[in-house]
């Protein structure tokens, strides 16, 4: 891991690891076969110029540039940890533009960005288990957003029959070439602009139980046993500030 490191210290190499990255992403989508579970959820916004959250689990960050429609503007938050900023160059090569910040530096500069897309009728995209976890518990942060903007957030994931699960903290999947595979979308979850401490509570565990529920399915559909979201700390009671 100390050369992987002290390779992607190097801003030509970096360029580079993230290029070969997402021509990586464009093979395994070309060579799989792939389905899509409530496609129609997202494309009701779409079609009326409708902004929205994209909510999705960190662990399966790989596939999502494709299971968004061409053409339609977004802003993903990424942590501006050197990882981060990895994400950021590899989805750049899909027309994805991305926000910089997290709970640790840069928060309250990537809330407004959010909210200025939002409020200029771009969606936005938030891993609410991001950028340290705990995995598969949804913070804060995402529908803190929500209920600024007045926009819904959206669940999505995606699962495959051909993969590897990494030892990393978000249990990464690795999509691998020559698969079939499933994108899934779930109902939107609305914020009230005007929700107390505890609707925010509610909502959040909403966000966190419909994602998931969908990336639950979504393994079952390819026939692997679900990825168990990481134990509850009850110091933050399942949530933590994450903008």
């Amino acid at each position: 891991m100390g050369v992987v490191k002290a390779l992607t210290r190097t801003e030509r190499v970096r360029r580079i690891l993230c290029w070969l990255g997402a021509q990586y992403i464009r093979l395994v989508y070309a060579t799989g076969r792939w389905q899509v579970t409530g496609s129609d959820v997202p494309a009701a916004f779409w079609d009326r110029g409708k902004p929205f959250i994209l909510a999705f689990w960190h662990g399966r960050i790989l596939m999502m540039p494709y299971s968004w429609r061409r053409g339609q503007a977004i802003n993903m938050l990424i942590s501006q940890h050197r990882d981060g900023q990895i994400i950021a160059q590899t989805v750049s090569h899909f027309g994805i533009r991305t926000v910089s910040g997290s709970s640790s530096k840069g928060g309250s500069q990537a809330l407004r960005s959010m909210l200025k897309s939002l409020k200029g009728g771009e969606c936005v995209g938030i891993t609410p288990d991001g950028p340290r976890g705990p995995r598969m518990r949804a913070t804060d942060g995402i529908v803190q957003v929500a209920r600024l903007s007045g926009c819904p957030v959206i669940p999505c994931t995606f699962s495959v029959r051909r993969r590897r699960l990494l030892g990393s903290w978000d249990r990464f999947l690795l999509a691998l070439p020559f698969s079939q595979g499933i994108f899934v979308w779930g109902a939107p979850i609305a914020v009230p602009t005007d929700a107390g401490a505890d609707a925010l509570a509610a909502a959040r565990d909403a966000v966190e139980q419909g994602l998931n529920a969908i990336t639950a399915d979504a393994d079952r559909a390819m026939g692997h046993v679900p990825v168990e979201p990481a134990p509850l700390d009850p110091r933050h009671g399942g949530g933590k500030a994450a903008i």
